[in-house]
């Protein structure tokens, strides 16, 4: 059957634009679960487990995986795993925000991950992220912790007037992190304005109330269908929230298919700085989780290596689509393209987890699921991006491939997609996890 690719390409964007952070995605996710019938377990509770039951679990609130149990013990069926990310590349507000410069109040940020800095400049930003709280009950030493989300211009980072910058074109915008990012968010003057009493407003609690947060800016315009045949995605964060969107809702569409696997998927905070933290792909998250799945029914201590020698991971993360402007930019006989279909990711330094056998397998996956896919490898003079794959399939021992839907503008405020593409990766995914 026809893939539906407007109607998959406009819920991604839904998705997209109801997860303007780590947190919020994962949210977003825990929603779409519960609505399909998913319990949440948590860490610090045993599991009682049904065969086919659905379940979900967090780690830090911006983490998230999801699994469908299978009929047989994992020992005997292993785990068919899909990892992705929920976190993208920006600014962070530092913990002492507010400031004053030549009349202007500012926000300091710290840039996170590698964002192309330039193409923040000149647009309207809201705020989004958590806030701890003290306990609303008065329990000494408790607190709460709530999502936020200002969806209004409240920040923007102004460029400076070509007339005061005449060689920008030809050398560039390059901007100082430290001096140059902060955005503007007012005048000085009265009334006293600070952070903590706006995000208190839209909380709807007192300035003391509030203990610490976690926020971030976030570009405020809407995703798009683009192209003169509505060819394009146009967002934010589609790097990485298009993978797990894909990974979520092919889980979701698979659910209810019985299989003797156990269906599972991860959706990691930090892989834009490095994973190394106890949320991140080079924690302990994915580990725990195998290792309490693996021994839920009892059996030899064995069985948690048994399992992991009968499964298999697949890493989701955007892939680079061959650029109409820069064609040097890429190897020659390797160029994605937009709506081509699934990228399988390859680098001789094993920056992805891909091999020959797991190329192989996806390949195979691909056909059964009637997807068209495609191959990428790095110009060998270039140096190579990586993704959790090689994280994930070091630390659990996993058989595992690297693929991503192909794109264009990666990293910047603004990405470019293709709108065929998401719906051929659910369907792909989705066959990965029904497969006999």
């Amino acid at each position: 059957m026809e893939p539906n690719f407007v109607e998959s390409a406009q819920d991604l964007l839904h998705f997209i634009d109801a997860s303007p952070s780590p947190f919020h995605a994962v949210a977003s996710a825990g929603s779409r679960l519960e609505g399909a019938g998913f319990t949440r377990l948590r860490e610090s509770e045993p599991w009682a487990l049904e065969p086919h039951g659905r379940y979900y679990l967090t780690r830090n609130g911006s983490t998230l995986a999801a699994l469908v149990a299978g009929s047989e013990a994992p020992a005997a069926a292993g785990f068919r795993i899909i990892g992705a990310h929920t976190d993208s590349p920006g600014f962070r507000v530092k913990p002492k925000p507010g400031f004053v410069r030549s009349g202007y109040r500012q926000l300091a940020l710290e840039v996170y991950g590698g964002p192309i800095v330039a193409t923040w400049v000149d647009r309207d930003l809201g705020l989004s992220g958590r806030v701890v709280l003290r306990d609303p009950a008065g329990n000494a030493g408790g607190t709460e912790t709530r999502l936020i989300r200002i969806d209004r211009p409240l920040a923007r980072i102004a460029t400076v007037a070509i007339h005061l910058e005449r060689e920008v074109n030809e050398k560039g915008l390059l901007l100082n992190k430290e001096t140059q990012t902060p955005p503007i968010v007012g005048l000085d003057g009265e009334p006293d304005w600070n952070l903590d009493r706006t995000l208190a407003e839209e909380l709807g609690v007192e300035p003391e109330a509030i203990l610490a947060a976690d926020l971030m800016p976030h570009d405020l315009t809407p995703g798009a269908i683009a192209g003169t045949g509505g060819e394009f995605l146009s967002s934010s964060r589609l790097d990485n929230l298009s993978s797990s969107f894909c990974a979520l809702t092919a889980l979701l569409q698979a659910a209810g298919v019985p299989g003797a696997a156990t269906r599972l998927i991860v959706l990691y905070d930090n892989e834009e700085i490095g994973s190394n933290t106890a949320q991140g792909a080079a924690g302990s998250f994915l580990d725990d989780i195998l290792g309490r799945l693996s021994l839920r029914r009892g059996g030899s201590p064995e069985d948690p290596y048994l399992a992991r020698a009968h499964s298999f991971f697949i890493s989701a993360d955007m892939a680079h689509a061959v650029h109409p402007n820069y064609p040097d930019k890429h190897e020659a006989r390797h160029l994605p393209r937009l709506n081509g279909g699934p990228v399988i990711k390859h680098n001789a330094n094993a920056r992805y987890a891909s091999d020959a056998e797991s190329a192989a397998l996806f390949q195979q996956v691909c056909r059964e699921a009637e997807v068209p896919f495609q191959s990428f490898v790095n110009r060998a003079d270039l140096p190579c991006g990586s993704t959790i794959g090689p994280l994930v399939a070091t630390r659990a021992g996993l058989k595992s491939v690297d693929v991503g839907n192909s794109m264009l503008a990666m990293h910047s405020v603004r990405e470019l997609a293709g709108t065929k593409d998401t719906a051929w990766m659910v369907g792909a995914l989705r066959r990965f996890l029904e497969r006999p």
